[in-house]
Parts: structure tokens; sequence; C-alpha cells
């Protein structure tokens, strides 16, 4: 049986002896081993159901122990790392000779990130090495934001479950690629390209996945999934699909006012992207819960773009 804790002294132990601690961050919660133990890395595989050549971020505790996990990092990589860490952005670069392939998913790059919350840069100040954490739930499905989400997922498949509250910006980080001369962004995420590309005095674009792109987290067309069959509405197209779906149960997650119905349970969300983001992932998993037909997600703006990213690949099917 996995339990919550507060203790650090505890997680150290189990990280260090090989287990895995699912640990807060400001993103979501991660299901951390220690980064440079490859029989540790797999456990994340094995628990999570995640194919091996899925890639992993390691989670540093600061700017100065990117030179253990990478090499031939650009010097404008420092901008991005005074501008945004600790903090919801993972930097993709070339690996250092001795990261095991395990945690690269076999690639020779490897993600990167100081994460911006007290419970987890405690413990990797106190570890003293990186931890590899992808989310901590089960492969392709929606990422936990509690403490309690990762027990209802994850009870037994996980040693310890580090307590840190509720996830303060409640998707994952942008990830941008460094890897090579052209600096793009393979993930959207609440640090925006706009502001990426402020600091670093060039536009940085948001690429779709391809072949000459690293494999990132977060980045198959189907993630983030509910259980229940889920589709994205257009608002302006709303009342026509509700018609062709009057006899089902749904369930609705709208951040616009919508009108009531009988067959409708209606899950309201906030009408700003910094908030909605804060509160989709509890939303979706409150919205599968209730083991209705289908849940209904009205269409946010497209300049919401991390979160667009997410609605689309949790809805895609």
């Amino acid at each position: 049986m996995s339990h919550i804790s507060n203790n650090l002294n505890e997680a150290v132990a189990i990280l260090s002896s090989g287990g895995l601690v699912a640990i807060p961050t400001e993103t979501v919660y991660g299901l951390a081993a220690d980064a440079s133990n490859p029989l540790a890395v797999k456990k994340i595989f094995a628990a999570k159901g995640r194919p091996a050549d899925h890639p992993l971020i390691v989670h540093i505790a600061d700017a100065e122990q990117v030179a253990q996990w990478a090499i031939n990092v650009p010097s404008i990589a420092y901008r991005l790392f005074n501008a945004f860490w600790p903090g919801p952005l993972t930097v993709i670069c070339q690996k250092a000779p001795q990261v095991n392939p395990v945690v690269s998913g076999g690639q020779n790059t490897i993600g990167l990130r100081v994460p911006d919350h007290p419970v987890a840069l405690a413990l990797l100040k106190a570890f003293a090495g990186g931890l590899a954490a992808p989310s901590a739930n089960r492969f392709g499905k929606i990422s936990p934001t509690t403490a309690e989400h990762v027990l209802n997922e994850l009870d037994g498949k996980v040693d310890l479950i580090l307590q840190g509250g509720r996830c303060e910006v409640g998707i994952e980080s942008t990830i941008v690629d460094l890897s090579s001369a052209q600096i793009r962004i393979l993930r959207p995420g609440m640090i925006s390209a706009a502001a990426i590309s402020r600091v670093l005095g060039q536009e940085v674009p948001v690429v779709a996945k391809t072949a000459e792109t690293p494999r990132v987290s977060g980045s198959l067309a189907s993630h983030y999934a509910p259980n229940t069959p889920a589709e994205l509405v257009p608002a302006e197209t709303l009342s026509k699909r509700l018609a062709e779906l009057n006899d089902q149960k749904l369930v609705m997650l709208s951040h616009l006012p919508i009108p009531q119905a009988s067959n409708i349970s209606l899950i309201q969300l906030p009408n700003n992207p910094l908030d909605y983001a804060h509160e989709l992932y509890a939303a979706l998993r409150e919205a599968d819960s209730k083991g209705l037909d289908r849940i209904l997600i009205v269409d946010v703006p497209a300049e919401w773009q991390a979160i667009v990213d997410r609605l689309q690949r949790a809805t895609h099917r």
C-alpha cells in the first residue's frame, strides 16, 4: 500500500535505495526515481505502463547541475535559466555521455528542469542528485494535481507520495529544444512562446512533432485522456451538438455560461487561462468519475495555446 507523507527523510531514503516517490511540483505531481539508477528508472516505466522509448524529464535543484547531465549547452540557454528557473520550463539539450539511455528513451538528448515548488526543491537539495519524474499517473491518462489523485491511480505502485497541496500551475511545463541550432518549442505550456522569444531576442516557434524533432513527454496525439469518451465542441456549434446528444447523459466542462438541461451535469471552469489551467485536470477527473455517457468540453480561445494543446490530446480518438 502506498501512503501520503510529509517526511522528506523517508523520501530521500526510498529514492537512494532505488524506490519510487511521487513528488509535488508547480505543474503536476511527478513519479520520481533516482535518474542515475537505471533499475530505479525502469520502475517508473513499469508503474505507469509507459513505453520505453518515451523519454523522461530530469528534475534538478539549480542551473549549476546542468553540466552533470548535458553537454554543448548553448550560452543562450542561461538566459532561459535566469528568467524562468525555478519554473515550468523544460530545456532539451544534448545528453552527457554518462547519462543512461533508459532516461532519454534511447535518444542523445535529455530534458532538464528546476521545479518551482518548495517541497520538490527541498527534496532535490536533500537528495543531491537528479530525479527522473514524469507525471504520476498511468501513461496517457489525466495528470494528477493533488496527492490524492496519485493515491487513487497508483496505490501500491509507488512507495511514498509526498504531500505538497494542489499544484499551482496545473498543466505540464513548456518544453524548449536547445539541442540543435534551431531553437523551437516542442510542447507549449504556461510560459508562452512570446515570453521565451522576448528573453532570447528572437522568434521561437511552436513546432509540430516530426521525425527530425526529439521525442518529448506529452507529444502523442492522445494524452491526458479520461476514460469516458470526450469531445471538444466549438461554442458556436454547441446547441446543434446538444440536440444530437439529447438522449445521452453528459458532463460538460465550460468556461462560458451554459443553459441548464436535465441531461447535463455542468462543471463550470474559470474564463481566464491561468485559473482554467489550474482547475483543468481536477475537472477532467471529476467529470470522469461521474460515469456518464460522454464528456463535452467547450472549446477555448486559440490564444490559450497550452490549454488548447491539452484539450486536443485529451479528446483525440
